[in-house]
């Protein structure tokens, strides 16, 4: 397994050379100029041209990605072209609350779409069938600011349990962190206990009708032994790469979330630097998205052999 590892390592590095190539060519040819926000409206093309040269604007595309490169393999993610601060410090800081509601989303979705998932197969084509797939099609088709909007009218304007937007830290306490983190990781978790569920039920659907199963009910297994140790860990490959990727995409997609929340997180800092075109954060964004892609995938990957024994790497 180690060798496996190590080979899918190495396989990531021109993947993400690939990766970077094509985010400096996109970012340097849409339109748009990071020195006219910088400058306002009112500035004059000599000022314009002199904040160019100041960024290394002015420099040939290929001069402009070696010295970026150059500062990757430092391990230097630049500094910001709009608030001149380190974007590794920046990340830093925003990352903390983006990942402890991806963790609490993912919590969440796996505590209450797992069961439903195997209890809607168990009892095929009956109400609780349809209903847990009655929820997955209304969990797909709602937006998510609608159904976080829904949540903060109800629970955090009517009933007042919460409050309406803001973000604690766990250092701060479980119980600040927790009242600010539930109504957030709750809209998440909605689209993706929908997505679990119904892979789970259609795994489950297709396991529960191998012989080993009905050898197990003949021979008087209980019925939650047979469920949820010899169906679900049989069924547990695909239900785990949903579970991954949807972590992956909950680290990088919660720019609505995190908007309708207030919540400091990576989400707001991607779609602060797109307006102001600051390359070098939107440059390290991307690059950091991919890099949780590809670092989940793998735990995924490897996770695979601890539920199915027949994997071998």
């Amino acid at each position: 397994m180690f060798v496996y590892i190590l080979k899918r390592i190495v396989a990531t590095i021109p993947v993400m050379v690939i990766v970077a190539v094509f985010v400096f060519l996109l970012l340097r040819l849409t339109p748009g100029d990071p020195a006219a926000i910088l400058a306002g409206d009112s500035a004059t093309p000599a000022q314009l041209d002199r904040i160019r040269e100041r960024l290394g604007l002015n420099d040939p595309l290929i001069v402009q990605f070696m010295r970026w490169m150059g500062q990757l393999l430092r391990g230097d993610l630049g500094t910001s072209l709009i608030s001149n601060t380190s974007v590794s410090g920046m990340l830093v800081d925003r990352l903390g609350p983006t990942i402890n509601i991806a963790l609490m989303t993912i919590v969440i979705s796996v505590a209450l779409a797992v069961p439903m998932g195997v209890i809607a197969a168990w009892r095929h084509r009956t109400w609780v069938d349809f209903l847990v797939m009655s929820f997955s099609v209304l969990g797909f088709s709602v937006p998510v600011f609608v159904i976080g909007y829904i949540l903060i009218q109800i629970f955090a304007i009517e009933l007042r349990w919460v409050p309406v937007q803001g973000y604690r830290a766990p250092s701060d306490g479980i119980g600040p962190f927790f009242s600010r983190a539930i109504l957030p990781s709750l809209t998440l978790a909605t689209i993706y206990i929908a997505l679990i569920a119904r892979m789970t039920r259609a795994s489950m659907l297709e396991v529960l009708g191998e012989d080993y199963i009905r050898t197990a009910r003949a021979k008087g297994v209980r019925e939650n032994v047979v469920l949820f140790r010899h169906a679900l860990r049989n069924a547990a490959v695909p239900i785990l790469t949903i579970i991954g990727t949807g972590f992956a995409l909950l680290i990088s997609g919660v720019v609505v979330t995190e908007s309708v929340f207030n919540i400091p997180g990576i989400g707001r800092l991607t779609v602060d630097a797109i307006l102001a075109r600051d390359y070098p954060v939107i440059q390290a964004m991307i690059l950091l998205t991919a890099g949780i892609y590809v670092f989940v995938n793998l735990l995924v990957d490897v996770s695979y052999s601890f539920f199915d024994p027949r994997i071998r790497y």
